[in-house]
């Protein structure tokens, strides 16, 4: 009886395994009709992997060892680089009090009447002071990215990077009786015959303009050029107190003032792609790390030491991927997606990224009833891509890098069959 219950056994697992075999090929098959030769995917660079994150083994792969440019899935690296070095609380300043005086040093945190962020709480902090040095000793960094697009200087995503920016370092205009009024108030705009349709700014100063009789009358925000000296003018008017400019070094024993919770930051950027907070994040990596600004010292650091072991060393050269020089592989991508997604509980990993028909930069696509992609998006023009995790109808959890590079169409196009790729894997995986 017990060799007859055995072999009964045995022909059950038998029979189990060559159906699933049978349908893991039948899916297989149907994937590689949508992705492989003479498909969509077949007429531009694509890369693709699909990455079982239970038995942590590739289900699919296409130019998975390709390098592509990412654009914004850039902001993952930059998400995980934070997590590794920040903790719940952001840094928004360093200081020396000197009586009735104080030297403050930046962290590079954004929150500073940034629109979507809590204000810092420093009122308890100015009220003992009647005088603020400020100092830029330990900026090491430029304004713009390595690689970013020289004309971008006018356009809000492309905003300048610095110590303590104040406004998310934008002008905001708004119309008030068909004129624009910009704030912050020590900025003022002025008439051109350029035919523009909104408030622009000059190439090398903030002197701002714009035309009557071609002005659109929409809210806008311009960049402004970041210094010591602006940021002298406008926190002494913000914060109602002198800001002196100092040469101070930030000496090792110093105070610091509490900023907001990181995780504010981590939503704002994945959810919306916030190029500004990507980079000034970077900044306060590197503030943590090293007590000085540097982008690219930070990058050097989280690769060397939380990334050392990914498939294919990553170009990473910004934070918010603005920049065409960064480049990764589709299978890097997908390690990257791992490592994420063990740190958190899914609930609360999903609820910081795009989710498909319900938030953030995929508010508007791969809607379902139930939503199957919570993913970070990243487009520039001719490139589109994909990262972040699928949920099958078996509720299996997939990680997945779908990339996009040198197309001749909109990204709509992509977008559309991307999604049948997508909902195939849900269906079928």
């Amino acid at each position: 009886m017990k060799l007859k219950f055995l072999a009964a056994v045995i022909l059950w697992l038998v029979i189990f395994q060559q159906t699933v075999a049978q349908d893991l090929r039948s899916s297989f098959l149907g994937l590689d009709e949508l992705m492989g030769e003479n498909s969509f995917f077949d007429n531009h660079l694509t890369g693709f992997m699909l990455y079982d994150l239970d038995s942590q083994l590739v289900r699919y792969e296409k130019n998975s060892h390709i390098y592509f440019i990412p654009a914004s899935t850039t902001k993952l690296f930059t998400f995980f680089g934070a997590l590794m070095v920040l903790s719940d609380s952001s840094t928004f300043m360093r200081f020396i009090p000197q009586g009735n005086k104080a030297t403050i040093w930046g962290t590079g945190d954004p929150s500073w009447k940034y629109p979507t962020l809590p204000l810092p709480a420093i009122k308890a902090f100015l009220s003992k002071y009647d005088t603020l040095y400020y100092s830029e000793s330990n900026w090491k960094n430029e304004p713009f990215g390595y690689g970013w697009q020289w004309d971008d200087f006018n356009h809000s995503y492309a905003a300048e990077m610095s110590p303590i920016p104040l406004f998310g370092n934008l002008v905001s205009a708004k119309n008030v009786n068909n004129k624009p009024i910009l704030t912050p108030g020590i900025f003022s705009v002025s008439y051109s015959d350029k035919p523009v349709k909104n408030v622009q700014r000059n190439w090398r100063n903030n002197e701002f303009y714009y035309n009557p009789r071609t002005y659109n009358g929409r809210d806008s925000k311009v960049p402004y050029m970041t210094s010591a000296e602006t940021f002298s003018k406008l926190a002494s008017k913000e914060w109602d107190i002198p800001v002196k400019l100092s040469n101070a070094t930030l000496p090792p024993d110093h105070f610091i003032l509490k900023g907001i919770p990181t995780k504010n930051l981590y939503k704002e950027m994945l959810l919306e792609s916030d190029n500004f907070i990507a980079e000034q994040l970077l900044l306060q990596i590197s503030d943590k790390l090293f007590f000085e600004l540097d982008s690219e010292k930070a990058i050097e650091y989280i690769k060397k030491t939380y990334l050392y072991d990914l498939p294919d060393d990553p170009q990473w050269v910004d934070g918010s991927g603005l920049s065409r020089h960064n480049l990764f592989t589709p299978r890097t991508m997908v390690s990257l997606a791992e490592k994420i997604y063990r740190l958190f509980p899914d609930e609360e990993l999903f609820s910081l990224l795009p989710t498909g028909g319900r938030t953030g930069t995929l508010k508007f696509n791969y809607s379902a009833p139930k939503p199957y992609v919570m993913a970070k998006t990243g487009t520039i023009s001719n490139h589109h891509s994909l990262v972040g995790y699928l949920k099958t109808k078996n509720n299996k959890i997939y990680a997945f890098a779908f990339m996009n590079n040198n197309y001749p169409y909109k990204a709509t196009v992509v977008r559309r069959e991307m999604e049948k790729v997508l909902l195939y894997i849900r269906d079928n995986f």
